[in-house]
């Protein structure tokens, strides 16, 4: 029998358990099908275990379970502050390890919860919330930052599902992999960045969302709404108890069109300048009801430039880290077959790529590996995301981005 750690938060009360519950020793605490009626009668069941474990053969069913309740919480619009709260493992045989599982980041999971964290702000349970959201986004970014933009900038140029978290999820990508990378920006100040790009629109979350699949352009109301939300934001996020200033300067100004010099800002101003840029970025990439996403050549090169059309050097740090071909989207080469790019390269137009069209216009089955740095498939134009009409495995695609010997050196 092979045991793999579950959380416990993850087990769904009130309905028939999907698989049997075990020790660590692999006793029975509960058989599949058991009934958990509530959270009380699951803590007494369980007694002072830290951890409970199923059976690896079983896992299937239980995720599918643990999939339905995020689901469901979320169609059902109820208590939305449990999602962040529900989390499941399956880490192997060894106590839980975040640094583990970094590859196999449950991106709906993520999405999800930071759908709840944003929605759900009352309570002392925020900050925490937000804290666990972070620490995990941050780790999947060090392991493995060229998957890390694969799933967001696929996410986000394919659905307007939880638009506004999605949106927040990729913007602190972006600018952590730029300051880190690029701008070579101390680890504290990278943490402030982050956490100011998750919530820099949390005085407008609900709108945020609503603008995505409205087709009308915005109302007088909606439009002050917007252009009133920074302070908001602030307001909100100290009410909370956030007293991080670089934080609060960050979100109250990330909204500011005023170009120059990094270095000539106050730190909290410079960080809300890179999510400025960022945010540009990511926002021409999602689709909307009432257009379509530009592709991530153009919108790279919207956040190039700043407002006199001279270079930014947010943006071009932007465009140094994450390339004019991201990760994520989709390319078409001199070959006439369309790619897919799966890493970054050694300079911004020559990333790696899978390729999933051929030539001929037919699906691959199995993506072929290009290195566009070779002249022979040379990156001849973006695909916009909406041309690409094809099902593939996304996971089979995520592994072609883990890090490896032959990656850029940083």
């Amino acid at each position: 029998m092979n045991l793999i750690p579950i959380n416990i938060d993850s087990i769904v009360v009130g309905q028939p358990l999907p698989c049997a519950l075990r020790d660590e020793g692999g006793t029975l605490l509960a058989n599949k099908g058991f009934l958990v009626n509530n959270r009380l009668e699951l803590q007494v069941m369980l007694g002072k275990r830290e951890h409970i474990y199923i059976d690896f053969d079983q896992s299937d069913n239980f995720r599918r379970a643990y999939v339905n309740r995020l689901n469901n919480l979320v169609m059902e619009d109820r208590a939305i502050g449990q999602i962040a709260d529900v989390q499941m493992a399956s880490y192997g045989l060894k106590k839980p390890n975040p640094a583990d599982f970094v590859d196999d980041a449950d991106w709906l999971d993520l999405q999800t919860q930071a759908h709840g964290i944003l929605r759900d702000t009352q309570g002392d349970s925020f900050l925490p919330r937000l804290e666990r959201l972070q620490t995990a986004l941050d780790k999947y970014t060090q392991r493995n930052p060229d998957g890390t933009l694969f799933a967001l900038i696929n996410i986000a140029g394919s659905e307007t599902r939880h638009y506004s978290a999605t949106h927040a999820l990729l913007v602190a990508v972006v600018c952590m992999v730029a300051a880190r990378e690029v701008l070579k920006w101390p680890e504290d100040e990278i943490k402030s960045l982050c956490s100011a790009a998750l919530t820099m629109n949390i005085g407008m979350t609900d709108l945020h969302d609503r603008l995505t699949v409205q087709i009308e352009p915005p109302t007088p109301e909606q439009i002050k709404r917007i252009e009133t939300h920074a302070p908001r934001s602030v307001d909100m996020l100290q009410q909370m108890g956030v007293a991080d200033r670089l934080w609060l300067e960050a979100v109250l100004n990330h909204r500011a069109q005023v170009p120059g010099a990094l270095a000539k800002r106050t730190p909290g101003k410079r960080l809300a300048r890179l999510i400025q840029r960022a945010d540009m970025f990511a926002a021409r990439l999602s689709p909307r009801a009432s257009r379509a996403p530009g592709t991530p050549a153009s919108a790279m090169q919207s956040c190039y430039f700043d407002e006199h059309r001279e270079i930014d050097e947010a943006g071009a740090a932007l465009i140094k880290a994450v390339g004019i071909y991201s990760p994520g989207t989709y390319v078409r080469l001199t070959t006439n077959e369309v790619a897919i790019v799966v890493k970054r390269g050694l300079n911004t137009t020559m990333p790696r790529v899978a390729v999933l069209i051929n030539r001929q216009g037919m699906p691959t089955g199995e993506p072929i590996l290009r290195e566009t740095s070779q002249a022979e498939y040379r990156i001849v134009a973006s695909v916009p995301h909406r041309e690409v009409k094809i099902n593939h495995n996304l996971d089979r695609l995520l592994a072609l981005t883990k890090p490896s010997a032959l990656d850029r050196p940083w």
